[in-house]
């Protein structure tokens, strides 16, 4: 199929095709169901603790809504808290969600045949668990333009994480109040990364950067302005791509 009966056939408005996007996307929701405890616990302690940084209700809303990145959110909260410059802050969520970079990569061949605002609207849609399904379902590789049933099926993924994620995060910015800091919400917040990342870690660079970047942000927890999470963040990267390139030099070695 050409690109352009491709295009006609992902917008079309026929009864068929109407069902068989309705079912892709339906199944993009259900594969999503295993995490939904996980970014549903995570949203709501990234709400609380949002609330709890001195922003007022509408700002709080408005960085839930907008930035949509979690963990760019709790890196840059103790900045704002500890009233960071900020460029300082701004570095620290972009090094944060370079990763998204990575994610627009290995999705573009897939994406590239659609229109620049839908682009756009998968981009910002697009989170680490979407990301790991759809590669995951179609093969992790490279592929053609995606069919119509892997377009919805994304967007079903997406869909059912932007829910979850924004509901829970609201409720965590309205209960915020009435949540005692005693009940221990950033101890739930940190398991329910590690449930998010775990599944992630699936080769040695991603295992030495996470650990890399684990051990520098307890050993450097003193730095002024909350800026061990940078460092961490820039370390943990760092560390990666040393690996990758020394697998790489090594698989290449006579």
């Amino acid at each position: 199929m050409q690109p352009t009966d491709r295009l006609t056939a992902l917008f079309g408005r026929s009864a068929p095709l109407a069902q068989v996007r309705r079912a892709a996307f339906m199944d993009g929701v259900r594969s999503f169901t295993p995490a939904l405890i996980a970014t549903a616990a995570w949203g709501l302690v990234t709400g609380v603790a949002t609330m709890r940084t001195l922003l007022h209700l509408g700002q709080a809303l408005a960085m839930t809504g907008f930035v949509f990145a979690g963990s760019a959110q709790l890196a840059a909260l103790p900045l704002i808290a500890a009233d960071a410059p900020v460029w300082v802050i701004l570095l620290t969520a972009t090094i944060v969600n370079l990763r998204f970079v990575i994610f627009s990569a290995g999705l573009q061949s897939y994406f590239r045949h659609l229109s620049l605002a839908r682009r756009l609207l998968l981009g910002y849609l697009t989170s680490d668990l979407g990301y790991l399904l759809a590669l995951r379902r179609w093969g992790g590789a490279q592929g053609a333009p995606a069919s119509t049933e892997q377009v919805w099926f994304f967007l079903g993924i997406s869909f059912a994480n932007w829910v979850t994620w924004q509901t829970m995060s609201v409720a965590g910015i309205l209960m915020a109040g009435q949540i005692p800091p005693s009940w221990g919400m950033e101890f739930i917040g940190v398991l329910a990364l590690i449930t998010l990342v775990v599944p992630s870690l699936t080769d040695v660079p991603s295992i030495v950067g996470v650990l890399v970047a684990a051990c520098l942000a307890v050993f450097a927890r003193g730095l002024p302005l909350k800026l061990s999470v940078l460092v961490a963040v820039l370390a943990g990267v760092a560390a990666a791509i040393g690996t990758e390139l020394a697998r790489e030099r090594q698989e290449h070695r006579p």
